[in-house]
């Protein structure tokens, strides 16, 4: 696989908990889990992973936008506040993500940040891929399915 296209395996171990394998020894394995009383909570549920998905990539843009405009920050602190809604059939969603990024930089440096602050939220994948709609398309194996239908189970995108 290219780096624009990749893998990762999600195996159950127990409960709701699954552990990922995100290949190419891309270190430790994650373990998801959903919150009590589903699940044992003894890892990040996926919508804890998603909130973090999209803190950690806009730190990395607005970080890689401040090195090339040669600001190092002596640290950078993200906070991702997820508010999760009901849909009209009473499924719980994500409804909003409020990022607040804090980096901590010299007076003199954030004069220089501005540009930087226009641009970066642009090269951040995941929160533009979120923000535009991903199509999802789902099988589940060894399903039997009705004539003339398709395996795709459901897709969710713009």
């Amino acid at each position: 696989m290219t780096r624009e296209q990749f893998a990762v395996t999600l195996t159950l171990q127990d409960g709701y908990a699954f552990s990922i394998d995100f290949g190419e020894q891309l270190g430790a394995p994650l373990v998801v889990d959903e919150l009590p009383p589903l699940g044992k909570g003894r890892g990040p549920n996926p919508a804890r992973v998603l909130a973090a998905a999209v803190g950690s990539c806009l730190g990395a843009s607005l970080l890689f936008c401040l090195r090339k405009a040669h600001v190092e920050p002596a640290g950078l602190r993200t906070t991702v506040e997820t508010t999760m809604i009901r849909n009209a059939r009473g499924r719980l969603r994500i409804g909003k993500i409020d990022v607040h990024l804090s980096p901590e930089l010299a007076a003199e440096q954030r004069e220089r940040i501005g540009r930087c602050v226009e641009l970066f939220e642009d090269f951040c994948i995941v929160t533009e891929s979120v923000r535009t709609g991903i199509d999802v398309n789902v099988t589940v194996d060894g399903v039997p399915l009705p004539a003339g239908e398709s395996a795709t189970v459901g897709s969710i995108g713009a």
